[in-house]
């Protein structure tokens, strides 16, 4: 049986007169075989036509995936994954679409798309070619066509699934590390609760005592409802980004703003925000769970000796299309700043660094944690910088321009009366 697959596969190499011409009309049309894959992906997804293909160099070398089909279809002797060039293309194209969070259905719809576009010109171009060919031959070509594409598509998307492989891995490790916080965090608080009322039911007790214990019962309370306010923003991070509500910055600042605005009143500190903030397009779980703790850690550690007090919020960076160019997004404050010693650890769960400092400001050491996990599960960072006079905590994410949502609309329409 082995050899007769072996005959019948060379009897169609030898027997296919169209394969050559064809191959080579494909490699010909490579280029705008390419734009109308672009085109018919740009109106499925919400996905700006300038991101599909984000750089020149991604999209100027994407016309060698079907390069590496024309090669197939003239010659199956020469394996697509032998092709170095094309498998890294290939590759490539199914690490980007994991960074920009496309679902494995999304991935193969976009290969169905690629075949459907290469199955449609051949039909077209292949009556223009004065070329005798019986049916058998054709339905060979056709074979070696979807034969081809289906082990470009293999290369993609093994690639892909390794990265969401690693990414749950990653995923799993921090669930299970915030599980632990919780329980120790709840534990604590809930101890806490625990013995002020039991010691409350004392008789005996004083009244100041008695004020006492209802003030620790109250703090605790509210730690816990910050604390699973805190779980349930980061369980929002966990759906498919495209599902997530998105603003715009400068909207997630003043929101954040709008909320601690009496807090801050309180501690005499005031909330600036920058009229330079960049109108980029963020998550608003993820950008606000991250302002919220940073701008509530300034009003906290406010310097009372000075007799302005104030906590800014400024951003930069026009740009979020890419790793190499982020939205940043910082918090100023003229506050009590970091002790040297002490800076090292501030991302650490648990970990305050003015217990010995600051009395009354009641907080678990999770605010801090919780930035650097959400900036990372997003693909960015969080970090801190004393270097100025005062402190700024900033973090980084990726983001997409206001106007992407516009640019999307115009593609679909364009798709939709084409």
């Amino acid at each position: 049986m082995p050899d007769q697959d072996h005959n019948l596969k060379t009897d169609l190499i030898e027997q296919c007169p169209l394969a050559g011409i064809l191959a080579q009309r494909l490699r010909q049309d490579s280029t705008e075989l390419t734009r109308r894959w672009l085109g018919r992906i740009n109106a499925r997804v919400e996905v700006s036509a300038d991101r599909i293909f984000p750089s020149p160099n991604l999209l100027n070398h994407v016309p060698l995936l079907i390069v590496g089909v024309a090669d197939y279809l003239e010659d199956p002797e020469r394996v697509v994954t032998g092709e170095v060039s094309v498998v890294a293309k290939a590759m490539e194209l199914g690490e980007l679409r994991f960074s920009q969070g496309f679902d494995a259905y999304e991935l193969l719809k976009e290969y169905e798309i690629f075949g459907g576009i290469l199955f449609a010109y051949m039909s077209r171009i292949v009556d223009e070619i004065d070329h005798p060919c019986t049916r058998s031959e054709l339905l060979g070509c056709a074979h070696r066509l979807f034969t081809a594409i289906s082990m470009i598509q293999q290369a993609t998307v093994t690639n892909y699934l390794s990265l969401v492989s690693s990414r749950l891995t990653e995923r799993e490790e921090l669930l299970r590390g915030f599980n632990r916080t919780l329980s120790h965090e709840l534990k604590n608080r809930i101890g806490a609760i625990t013995g002020a009322a039991q010691v409350l039911e004392l008789d005996t007790l004083a009244e100041i005592e008695r004020t006492r214990l209802v003030s620790v019962i109250s703090r605790n309370v509210l730690g816990m409802r910050v604390v699973l306010d805190n779980l349930v923003e980061l369980s929002r991070l966990e759906n498919d980004a495209r599902q997530q509500r998105h603003v715009t910055l400068p909207a997630a600042a003043a929101e954040v703003a709008r909320q601690l605005r009496d807090t801050a009143r309180a501690k005499g500190v005031e909330l600036r925000i920058s009229p330079d903030i960049p109108a980029v397009e963020v998550n608003a779980a993820a950008v606000e769970l991250c302002l919220s703790n940073l701008i509530s850690n300034g009003i906290k550690y406010a310097d009372r000796s000075k007799r302005e007090r104030w906590v800014e919020v400024r951003a930069h960076g026009e740009s979020a299309n890419d790793d190499e160019n982020p939205v940043v997004v910082e918090v100023h404050d003229n506050g009590l700043g970091v002790p040297p010693e002490k800076r090292s650890r501030l991302f650490e769960r648990f970990y305050r660094a003015h217990d010995d400092m600051v009395t009354g400001a009641e907080g678990s050491g999770l605010g801090l944690s919780i930035v650097r996990d959400t900036a990372q599960s997003l693909g960015g960072s969080a970090w801190a910088d004393f270097s100025g006079g005062g402190s700024v905590f900033a973090f980084s994410l990726p983001g997409r321009r206001a106007h992407d949502q516009d640019a999307i609309r115009e593609a679909e329409h364009r798709a939709a009366t084409s």
